[in-house]
């Protein structure tokens, strides 16, 4: 017998944050993005606990965002590369990015994305890949994956309501 997800497990949202964790791990995360692997480069740029930078690492690890690897014998000294999870992740840290640069740097934004070849600013846009539409609030919405449970499937039917409501109460 299959064992029953509630809607909260089985979403890929918060199957995310669950595998990122918490914003101490997504600032990691951000800088191995940026090209730092070692312990003491993320402990520098942070100003984390070395007890709590080793806790997010462990996780980040076992979430398989990251790669351990020893680079030093003697003492033994590791690395955190990014695997293909974590470097998946850049479209997350992107989007932070422009958000705060947005909402939240009403004294001007610090730190921009740019194109690696010209220099040029770049700020991210969400598309759709098949018809290149935009992918927001207004033109997306969810609906039941194949494996979506009965749960699941609840849940959704009070979106679907929801949604069917909103044209009616805006006239």
């Amino acid at each position: 017998m299959q064992p029953r997800l509630s809607p909260l497990a089985e979403c890929p949202c918060a199957r995310a944050v669950e595998a990122v964790g918490e914003w101490w791990s997504i600032l990691i995360l951000r800088d191995a993005l940026q090209g730092f692997t070692r312990f003491d480069e993320f402990q520098r740029s942070l100003g984390i606990a070395p007890n709590m930078l080793a806790r997010r690492l462990k996780h980040l690890t076992e979430a398989g965002l990251f790669e351990r690897r020893l680079y030093s014998e003697r003492p033994k000294r590791y690395e955190y590369v990014l695997a293909e999870r974590g470097r998946d992740f850049f479209p997350v840290v992107a989007a932070l990015v422009a958000f705060g640069n947005r909402h939240l740097a009403p004294e001007g934004q610090a730190l921009l994305l740019a194109d690696r070849e010209s220099g040029r600013a770049v700020v991210p846009a969400y598309a759709d890949a098949e018809t290149l539409q935009p992918v927001n609030s207004d033109n997306v919405t969810v609906i039941a994956g194949p494996q979506a449970s009965p749960g699941m499937l609840q849940r959704l039917a009070i979106v679907v309501a929801r949604d069917a409501a909103v044209p009616a109460s805006r006239e």
